[in-house]
């Protein structure tokens, strides 16, 4: 069965930092293209970052350019978003999402093209 399970979300002040965590079971993430998406109160869901292993590098939204890494370990199965110097505008769910990946179809997709999701986990950025 596959599974994404997301941990590491919570309650920060602005300026502070989280690591989120996307652990899979049922398939291995080093032949599979992980993003993470997020949802804000009253927003449009957006990409955040996404990862894979066909691509040259890792993919992040303009939003979090240069504050956010997303890394993996395979030997976890798990991949992770550092979020530095987090803001209140970065308060939302975030849901890792995961799709096979192939030679010239990496992470760069839609999140519909995503085959699966995981729960979410709140983060939330006071000021």
């Amino acid at each position: 069965e596959v599974q994404l399970v997301e941990s590491g979300g919570g309650l920060v002040q602005a300026g502070g930092s989280l690591r989120l965590s996307c652990t899979a079971s049922g398939f291995s993430i080093d032949d599979y293209a992980i993003g993470w998406f997020r949802q804000a109160p009253g927003k449009e869901r957006e990409g955040v970052s996404c990862i894979s292993s066909v691509d040259a590098g890792p993919l992040y939204a303009d939003p979090v350019l240069g504050r956010f890494t997303i890394s993996s370990d395979n030997a976890k199965n798990t991949v992770y978003l550092h979020m530095n110097n987090l803001k209140p505008e970065d308060t939302a769910v975030y849901n890792c999402v995961a799709a096979k990946s192939y030679l010239g179809w990496g992470c760069n997709r839609a999140e519909k093209e995503y085959d699966y999701s995981g729960q979410g986990t709140q983060v939330t950025v006071s000021s």
